[in-house]
């Protein structure tokens, strides 16, 4: 028997279950990239459609795992000394995690958990686990790639149009009961015709630059290995051999990389003097991107036009981040990967990891960041320990 650790977002303030809006979800085959839907193995403990990124949905796992003899604790409480996590967390041999409330397994967490085998991301993204400390300790890290790419994309073209177009300083007038239109369209302007740069194009920032491409943006986009010939044709994409050469051509600046030391603060007050009077920065990936103060002065002087961002750090954010008072800002919390269609992936991808690590079946290169004691699969490909 196996304790599964799993820290998951409180439910809704209203309640659980939530009425829901529609009665399902569109279902889709495959990736767009052709990568393979996730495959577990027997029935789903969900309905696709619920909310099972929370404490209560428990990502569906509780009877599948409870059936095959494994202990299932699930919490919200994630923090200091005395939370629940840090309580089971001797005890565990699997623990999932959630990039939209991250239980952070730092060395110090992950030498207090001796019996720890497998850490696994519901969703994207693993930097809340200090990869270099898992691997030294020979524990797999594994999240599902894939699941919520699209979600993301979509998610980064409506906040560069709710930038661009004013827009949530114009529902605020008219919720109000305001007819101020000229206070509306004084920050407007059309996206057609901008240029439009990402800094990662990989599965989630090739899906964003798809998406722009009908709205007759110039494409820019920059990253360490050059996209195919035929896409960038395809696109009519203008490949940048850095971040620096990218963010002078470009209005509206999209971050779709990794979160490790190399890129850390990538944007400090010396990237923000580098960009364009008046662009616009859209953050998605990871909150330590961007240094936290460096973002307020730049919007507080004018430079930058506006920040939409749907990460932060830590998360959650305290009450007193500025990033939630800052001018000009589309902040979300973190929810641009976790749709009620994204959850139904990323579940039954965790459902699939955890059924090949019970079998002894390799867990597919796609889902892996840390194995054997060093950086494999999708980890290789993204990340670095250093």
């Amino acid at each position: 028997m196996a304790t599964v650790l799993c820290v998951l977002y409180p439910d809704p303030t209203t309640g659980y279950p939530p009425h829901y809006a529609r009665d399902e979800i569109p279902l889709i085959a495959d990736y767009a990239d052709g990568q393979s839907l996730p495959r577990p193995r027997g029935p789903l403990g969900f309905r696709p459609g619920e909310l099972i990124g929370c404490v209560s949905g428990e990502l569906g796992l509780r009877h599948v795992l409870e059936k095959a003899g494994h202990k299932l604790i699930v919490t919200s409480d994630k923090e200091g000394p005395g939370s629940e996590f840090e309580r089971w967390l001797p005890e565990a041999d699997v623990v999932i995690s959630q990039p939209f409330w991250p239980a952070y397994l730092t060395a110090e967490r992950i030498a207090r958990a001796p019996r720890l085998k497998l850490a696994v991301t519901a969703g994207i993204g693993s930097d809340h686990v200090d990869l270099a400390a898992a691997a030294a300790a020979g524990i797999t890290v594994a999240e599902v790639t894939g699941s919520n790419c699209v979600s993301v994309a979509e998610h980064v073209v409506m906040m560069v149009l709710a930038l661009v177009r004013n827009y949530l300083p114009s529902h605020a007038i008219s919720v109000t009961g305001g007819w101020n239109i000229a206070d509306c369209v004084a920050r407007s302007y059309d996206l057609e015709g901008m240029h439009f740069g990402t800094i990662g194009a990989g599965r989630i920032g090739l899906a964003v630059l798809r998406r722009l491409k009908p709205f007759d943006v110039p494409l820019h986009y920059t990253q360490r290995h050059r996209l195919a010939a035929e896409t960038e044709a395809e696109l009519g994409l203008t490949f940048h051999p850095d971040v620096s050469s990218l963010v002078r051509a470009v209005d509206i600046v999209n971050l779709q990389l990794p979160l490790y030391p190399a890129t850390e603060g990538l944007f400090n007050d010396a990237m923000f003097s580098t960009m364009k009077r008046g662009a616009y920065l859209i953050n998605t990936a990871r909150g330590r991107l961007v240094e936290r103060d460096a973002v307020v002065r730049a919007l507080e002087s004018g430079h930058i036009a506006g920040y939409a961002g749907d990460v932060w750090f830590p998360q959650p954010a305290p009450v007193n981040h500025p990033w939630r008072t800052m001018p000009f800002n589309g902040m979300t919390p973190h929810i641009a990967g976790t749709s009620l269609s994204a959850q139904a992936r990323y579940a039954a991808g965790t459902l699939e990891i955890l059924q090949d690590f019970f079998d002894g079946t390799p867990i597919p290169d796609d889902y892996l960041i840390v194995d054997g004691g060093r950086l494999a699969g999708t980890g290789a490909k993204s990340y670095g320990l250093t």
